[in-house]
């Protein structure tokens, strides 16, 4: 079946006519997570938050960040996106020759947790790791949670922790060491305090000759989890042509190091942020029962020839309650060899209990597509690109498996017909709400800041979640008189200056959102910028206190960095109607909103005083 673009608008300009001719209140949302104009939206001791999934009990989990130091590369299958706005000073490259150090943690967080401070991130330890905020410890292990079923069971993955070996290759320096870990990442599931690790079916390079065995650990991840505890993901099933030559090398006489650290060197990223040794990578469900979990790999979307060397991947991003899982696989499109492409995908159950590969149809202008979500109803969220008034964007479609002969439908976004916004979706309920992210402006050769949005697919509706939001949610405050003005927030530098600037807050993206209409994803927050060095460490004053980054006129600047976001449907109240556009404030940003990670506090303050 062959789809073509204006096939999939043509569809879309029908369902438009019905959207006109109906009517639909949006609903009214706030911010639950507030606490004085701020966000409780990151642990204590980081800088970044995000929330990725929440349950039907009110009950999220989401990642904190500290220092960059993981590649956008090491979280795959666009679970979560960590390249955007990240500074390059900021990156930490890997080596074998440094102690690895800990960025990302796993939190949890609960409406009723704690009644003066709801949804209160709180952090949840996965392989021995201890809390951010305590810096007695220095943690080797990096923890994502992705998804969270109504039992409370919680997914994600982790990497191995930190040992290490004497540096023999350095003469004459004590205390000198080689790191290295026994996996990169790895899946695990965890229900209650008992922690279920998910390992992959292939961990061990055995040689041509069968006379040596390397432990390399493999890869995993777990990225969705379903009430009948079915865990979604992907696992690494055999290594790659290119990765069995790296490892055959370091079994050579021509390496010099140590075995371990040099099947380490080729697992780190290099500097184009690709890996020597990878691995045939599929999609994989595990079935947990009573803390246990049993693994299936799901079929690959295409037959490689037995002498094909390619690297071919597969990976399962969520699922429903049914069984179908959805994700993303390499495919010969049409059956034509000459037409590989990583395609959106869903695998269901044939008559059998087997898993079947389908492929959701693509055109040939399409360049790739993924699928994110599914509800039990068996409708598909998920996006493609394409050239759009020549330029490469992403879009968001919906795809009802249950007529997998009608083409998929790309909603219209904020116009009446389909824009060149970029859009992707990251959930959907049984009642056919949509949340995900989309651009906000139609610059061509500038960064475009991006905003969640909220898409009912019964009526069409695609509502800008800011748009949705109370005055309070977006750091107004009402006067006596009953007009609404930015709330004014404080602040004292290294120096003594003074920084008065508008509260403000950005909701950039719904990652999950449950029956009730709870949804959670990531936030922009405003707050002030601080100097950093040459060496990335921030600068302090003579007070104690960091130095405020000044403009060009010698003023203080303001930025947005990331925090975890809830939105829950107001009981009562109305949308804000104040124009965004009508109060700025003294706030500067470096291309885009997105574009303001550039400067987020760091994990800790290293300290270089002023003299």
């Amino acid at each position: 079946m062959k789809l073509q673009l204006d096939k999939a608008l043509s569809l879309v300009a029908l369902g438009v006519l019905g959207v006109l001719n109906s009517a639909h209140a949006a609903p009214v949302y706030e911010i639950v997570n507030i606490d004085s104009y701020d966000l409780q939206g990151t642990l204590e001791g980081t800088r970044s938050g995000y929330a990725l999934g929440v349950n039907a009990n009110d009950e999220l989990v989401g990642i904190s960040k500290g220092k960059k130091k993981l590649s956008s590369s090491d979280v795959e299958g666009g679970v979560i996106d960590i390249a955007d706005g990240i500074a390059p000073e900021e990156t930490i490259t890997y080596s074998i020759d440094k102690a690895i150090i800990a960025n990302n943690f796993a939190f949890v967080a609960k409406e009723n947790d704690d009644t003066s401070k709801p949804w209160l991130p709180t952090f949840d330890s996965i392989n021995g790791t201890t809390p951010p905020s305590d810096t007695a410890v220095i943690n080797s292990v990096d923890t994502f949670y992705y998804g969270i079923n109504n039992a409370g069971i919680k997914v994600g993955s982790m990497t191995a922790p930190e040992k290490k070996t004497e540096n023999t290759a350095t003469a004459n320096v004590a205390d000198d060491y080689w790191y290295y870990r026994d996996y990169e990442f790895r899946g695990v599931a965890k229900s209650g305090s008992t922690e279920i690790p998910l390992v992959p079916p292939y961990t061990q390079f055995v040689n041509a000759d069968k006379t040596k065995t390397v432990e390399l650990g493999g890869w995993s991840a777990a990225t969705a989890i379903n009430n009948n505890n079915l865990v979604a993901g992907y696992a690494s099933t055999a290594i790659s042509k290119y990765g069995s030559d790296r490892v055959n090398y370091c079994l050579g006489t021509d390496n010099t190091l140590p075995l371990d650290i040099c099947v380490q060197r080729e697992q780190y990223p290099n500097s184009t942020g690709t890996r020597n040794i990878q691995y045939q990578t599929r999609a994989y469900v595990w079935q947990i029962d009573n803390d246990v979990a049993t693994g299936t790999e799901l079929p690959l979307g295409l037959t490689p020839a037995t002498d094909n060397t390619l690297t071919f991947t597969a990976q399962a991003l969520g699922l429903n309650d049914n069984g179908i899982v959805v994700g993303r696989s390499h495919v010969y499109r049409n059956g034509n060899s000459k037409a590989l492409a990583q395609d959106a995908a869903y695998w269901a159950k044939d008559t059998e209990g087997n898993y079947q590969y389908h492929w959701i149809p693509m055109g040939s202008s399409i360049e790739n597509s993924i699928a994110y979500g599914v509800n039990d109803n068996g409708i598909v969220v998920g996006s493609y690109r394409s050239y759009i008034q020549g330029y490469r964007r992403d879009k968001f479609f919906v795809f009802d498996t249950n007529t997998p002969d009608v083409a998929y439908v790309t909603p219209n976004d904020f116009a009446s017909t389909t824009t060149d916004l970029s859009s992707k979706p990251k959930d959907i309920n049984n009642k056919g709400q949509v949340v995900g992210y989309i651009e906000t402006t139609y610059d061509k050769e500038k960064p475009r800041p991006k905003a969640g949005f909220l898409y009912e697919k019964s009526t069409g509706e695609f509502n800008n979640l800011n748009k949705l939001l109370t005055c309070e949610s977006k750091g107004y405050e009402k006067a006596s008189d009953g007009s609404w003005a930015r709330h004014q927030i404080e602040v004292q530098d290294g120096s003594g200056k003074i920084l008065q600037y508008n509260a403000d807050i950005l909701v950039v993206e719904g990652s999950s959102i449950n029956e009730e209409g709870t949804i959670v994803g990531t936030a922009f927050i405003r707050k002030p910028s601080y100097q950093f060095d040459k060496d990335g460490n921030i600068v302090i004053g003579e007070n104690g206190l960091p130095l405020f980054e000044l403009s060009g006129s010698g003023e203080p600047v303001t930025a947005y960095i990331p925090r975890m976001v809830v939105l829950k449907p107001a009981s009562s109240g109305e949308a804000c109607t104040v124009e965004d556009n009508t109060d700025t404030g003294n706030f500067e940003r470096s291309g885009a909103a997105t574009l303001a990670w550039f400067f987020a506090l760091p994990l800790v303050w290293f300290r270089r005083r002023i003299r």
